[in-house]
């Protein structure tokens, strides 16, 4: 059925169709509707760079079919856009225009619309268009959705009015947030999900004139204007035009003090009521301001609101109101002199029961679409996930979006500020262009306490001068399992060890009675993820395709206190502000309990973390982590706070949360002193903060961040961590002289050197940050070096081969190993490996989170270094190559010789590495001359050194004995060698430095038996 026979009869289309389907009348001086797809074969089913129709989804399964099928009843033309969908993630199509050609204009018309043939499903099915930037695949989206409510053909129209700015996913992160309409790119529409079923659509098309609206739009220079009482609050209205275009029409603002706020009119405020005019032709940007003059009375108050109502004609108004707040005042809450404790005290009494469990919840700013629910709900806290960023993705962009948030706590009756949290785990690593650390797996191999705090001490000052005050970190958990996709998150495998790098605690809060959390260089920490996440099971998992996170740890007593829940007394005593509970499961073998999932474990958040180790701050829940306990949401949520919980991380369910706790305390099952000394724990650390006096972002170090300074810190940290495990003929250090080859997919990588958590959750290879690669940092050593990642260049005429292979990143349970994961080296990275070693002398760097298997490389190789996951500062590792530095460092883990063997650790009755823990040459000193009459001296002083309560000298005896029996053993490692060795480096840790001496020699005395 052609469109024109169709048009032909509108009485007889409207009987036909459903009511409302033939569309709205069109204007005489409307513009003729501008077709976008006929789907009659003018546009191909192709992708980028092209013009085309594309499908894509979550999985194999997602992306639907498309066909152009004839149909007799096509609203347009011979043929309509069919497609059958099965979705279970998402799914859906693309129509992108060329990318070789300009992109579209459709700032003219109205809308856009299309016919749909409705199958009365009832779902919604999101449409976005594409604005702005450089092609469909790397533009703004902007959102809207219409229901599936009818049979039949419909035409549906869809206003640009009524788009919106997608706020949880942008492919480029944004360009501007306008929807200019004036650079087009497509469209694209989202099926259903868990539904199966068909679809027909035909005849894109843009239609109707353009409303003034969508060009013009009137703004206030805030939502909320916090005043102190008998001042003035000046509110600034703003009119704007999408490409600042001087107004075609009138816009009119009427304003009126709305006495639905709790500030009394005459009382508290004068009213306030009146119009402006911005006439035709008026500039884009021009302001009128409006004053609302409070009054002052001499009583104590909490905080009142005074909405001001504002009535916009010729434009699109405000998103929001915009409320005057006369600040709270004469409180004792208030009052800076009196004790935290008393300030807390009056606080809480003050504050109602949904007040309360706005407190316990934190949100994720993804999910603050409608930022006026920071005060609706009293929230306590907003979070960035991994990759959760402002755009653009700098310091001062991060401030203004915490600022903005933090203002619509001050609607609050009690003005209580936010705390904002993120995972800054090896420095502020979602922040582009931050110093990014090594992983805690490489601050492991440092054995260096201080300089672990210095690095802490940057992710602080960095993090702070962002406005986030809260910093989920460290992980203290002890990594059993290098199967675990978050070993690299570990310092290692001994808890002594764990314990002796809690020193970031101070680098990141300061003084262990928090009278430093107020600076601007510190944050309150996070002490993760209590207990046991470090010992679960391979296998025993439950959460999607994970193997080995989030499973169960099976332990006995003396097992969990020796080493999982030690690191934690240790941070309990340094003062740590947070605890966040584990998503995995704990066993306690012969307490009749099973596996417990931890965020449900009251023997252990309230029994054992704030009974028997006194832990005064609070517990945060991980990411959904009470969704994962047993029953309903009010089950999650009655068992989580019960058991400890002070804070949920609820991040899109936070209304859900806050309703559901309040109604399980009014029925009784959770207590009012449970909920009071949730919300004491958490406004405490925030009088520890400085919220209450300065919730606002302090940016004065911001120029540091990313700094020459900091990123030094980071070089040396970079350097330290690196394991020399093999050096013949001492190929290493390199010479500037020499002419080196270096390949591997590893050497000019900066994503997969910094590894997960860096900019997004899971990372990503590639430039994704400022940073030098190892390629970048051999060159800036000053070393003849030609590169070629395959090997495929010429092998000829090279001194030494340098090839740097390993893993791409991964976070959690991704990186498990089992979920499309394993140990071994890559094809095309053991190719590079015998292709260079063939050829020549050869160093091989494993750039990894956890150990690979190198056996069937080890032989070839001259030289064996553990590069772990080093950060943005490739030139750390050329400094130890080169010999800037010397090669310090000790394996945190045991090096396995095979995933057989896993999991392996110091201590363990069979332990036959590859590399024992604690292993790890250097090119520092030469090694002390003798044998065993060499050892028994070093053991006579490391005694000595035990006596007099020296760790000094008990370290150097303890290393030149290492030294010593590491040169003996070479390549004759064994079980009867590895045992002793490994052994010396845990008592060295407890500070038992004879002992150490004693295990050396015995590894020394095994070899070659």
């Amino acid at each position: 059925m052609r469109r024109t026979a169709l048009l032909a009869s509108a009485t007889l289309l409207t009987a036909l169709l459903p009511l409302g389907a033939a569309g709205t009348a069109s204007g005489a001086d409307d513009p003729a509707p501008v077709p976008v797809d006929r789907f009659e074969g003018e546009v191909p089913f192709a992708a980028q760079p092209a013009e085309g129709i594309f499908t894509w989804g979550g999985d194999s399964d997602d992306p639907p079919t498309l066909a152009l099928t004839a149909r007799e009843d096509a609203p347009e033309g011979d043929k309509v856009l069919t497609g059958g969908y099965d979705i279970s993630g998402y799914g859906g199509f693309t129509h992108d225009f060329a990318a070789d050609r300009p992109a579209h204009d459709w700032s003219a018309h109205k809308g856009i619309r299309l016919w749909w043939e409705g199958r009365n499903t009832g779902k919604k099915i999101p449409f976005e268009i594409k604005d702005g930037g450089a092609n469909g695949e790397a533009s703004e989206l902007w959102t809207t959705s219409f229901t599936d409510d009818f049979t039949g053909w419909k035409q549906i129209e869809l206003p640009f009015t009524d788009f919106t700015y997608r706020t949880d996913y942008q492919p480029v992160g944004g360009i501007d947030q306008v929807l200019d309409l004036t650079a087009m790119w497509g469209y694209a529409l989202t099926l259903p999900v868990g539904l199966k079923g068909d679809f027909a659509m035909d005849d894109v098309e843009l239609y109707g004139k353009a409303d003034q609206s969508l060009r013009a739009w009137v703004t206030t220079d805030a939502a909320v204007y916090p005043v102190k009482e008998g001042r003035t609050a000046d509110v600034r209205i703003t009119v704007a035009t999408t490409g600042s275009a001087p107004l075609d029409e009138p816009v009119t603002v009427g304003y009126t003090t709305d006495p639905t706020g709790t500030a009394t009119a005459g009382k508290d405020y004068a009213p306030a009521t009146g119009e402006l005019t911005f006439p035709a032709g008026t500039a884009s940007g021009t302001a009128r301001t409006v004053h609302v003059r409070t009054l002052k009375d001499r009583s104590a108050e909490s905080a009142e609101t005074i909405p001001l109502k504002l009535t916009v004609t010729g434009a699109k108004p405000p998103t929001d109101t915009p409320q005057v707040v006369v600040d709270a005042h004469g409180l004792p809450y208030l009052d800076t002199h009196l004790p935290i404790k008393k300030r807390v005290a009056d606080l809480v009494s003050r504050m109602s029961l949904a007040e309360k469990a706005g407190q316990m919840t934190q949100a994720e700013r993804g999910a603050m679409t409608a930022p006026g629910d920071i005060a609706t709900y009293a929230l306590g806290s907003l979070l960035s996930g991994g990759g959760s960023t402002p755009t653009p993705n700098t310091p001062a962009a991060w401030a203004k979006m915490i600022d903005g948030f933090q203002l619509r706590a001050q609607a609050t009756r009690f003005q209580i500020p936010l705390i904002y949290g993120v995972d800054a785990v090896h420095g502020h690593n979602n922040l582009t262009g931050a110093t990014i650390m090594p992983h805690n797996i490489g601050l492991g191999a440092t054995r260096d306490p201080a300089l672990a705090e210095r690095t802490a001490d940057v992710t602080a000052a960095e993090v702070r001068a962002t406005g986030v005050p809260w910093d989920f970190a460290p992980c203290l958990c002890v990594t059993r399992d290098e199967r675990w996709g978050r070993s690299y998150e570990s310092f290692g495998e001994d808890p002594a060890l764990v314990k002796s790098m809690e020193t970031v605690i101070q680098g990141l809060q300061g003084r262990a009675d928090g009278r430093d959390l107020d600076r601007d260089d510190k944050v309150l920490a996070t002490a993760k993820h209590f207990v046991g996440d470090g010992g679960t099971a391979y296998g025993s998992s439950t959460t999607g395709t994970y193997t080995i996170d989030q499973g169960v740890t099976t332990v006995t007593r003396s097992e969990l206190e020796a080493v999982h829940l030690s690191p934690y007394e240790t941070a309990v005593d340094r003062g740590i502000g947070t605890v966040m509970p584990s998503y995995s499961s704990l066993d306690v073998v012969g307490d009749g309990q099973g596996p417990v999932k931890m965020h449900a474990r009251a023997d252990m958040l309230t029994g054992v973390l704030k009974g028997r180790m006194g832990f005064d701050g609070f517990v945060i829940s991980d990411w959904n982590g009470i969704d994962q306990l047993p029953g309903d949401n009010a089950a999650h949520v009655r068992a989580s706070v019960n058991a400890g919980v002070d804070m949920a991380m609820v991040p899109y369910t936070y209304k859900e949360f806050t309703g559901t706790l309040v109604d399980e305390v009014k029925a009784g099952r959770v207590t009012q002193r449970r909920i009071d000394d949730a919300v004491s724990r958490i406004l405490t650390q925030k009088f520890r903060l400085g919220l209450f006096e300065h919730p606002y972002a302090d940016t004065s170090g911001a120029s540091r961040i990313g700094s020459a300074a900091h990123r030094a810190v980071a070089r040396q940290a970079a350097a330290e961590s690196q394991v020399l495990l093999k050096n013949a003929h001492d190929v290493l250090p390199l010479s500037r002289h020499q002419k080196v080859y270096v390949a591997g997919s590893n050497a000019d990588d900066l994503g997969n050197q910094t590894g997960g958590w860096t900019i997004t959750w899971q990372g990503s290879s590639g430039d994704i940050t400022k940073g030098t690669t190892v390629l970048d940092g051999m060159r800036d050593a000053g070393g003849h070096v030609t590169y070629s990642k395959d090997a495929s260049a010429s092998l000829s005429g090279y001194d030494v081969g340098v090839v740097v292979v390993g893993e791409t990143p991964y976070a959690e349970g991704v990186g498990d190993v089992g979920n499309g994961n394993d140990l071994e080296l890559t094809a095309a990275d053991t190719a590079a490996v015998h292709k260079v070693c063939a050829a020549m002398k050869c160093v091989v760097l494993v750039v990894s989170g956890r150990p690979q298997l190198v056996g069937d490389i080890l032989g070839e190789t001259d030289a064996l270094v553990a590069s772990w996951l080093p950060g943005t500062e490739g030139d750390g590792v050329a400094d130890v190559l080169y010999g800037r530095r010397p090669f310090t460092g000790q394996l945190p883990v045991t090096w396995p010789k095979s995933e057989a063997h896993l999991p392996i650790n110091v201590g363990d009755a069979a332990y036959d590495p590859q590399f024992p823990y604690g292993w790890g040459l250097t090119t520092r000193t030469k090694v002390s001359r003798g044998g065993l009459g060499t050892l028994r001296a070093l053991a006579a002083a490391a005694k000595a050194a035990d006596r007099r309560g020296s760790d000094r000298l008990g370290r150097e005896a303890v290393t030149a004995a290492r030294l010593l029996v590491q040169q003996r053993i070479g390549a004759r490692m064994d079980e009867a060698v590895a045992k002793p060795f490994a052994a010396a480096d845990h008592a060295v840790l407890r500070g038992r430095y004879g002992e150490a001496v004693s295990e050396l020699t015995r590894a020394y005395g095994a070899v070659g038996r």
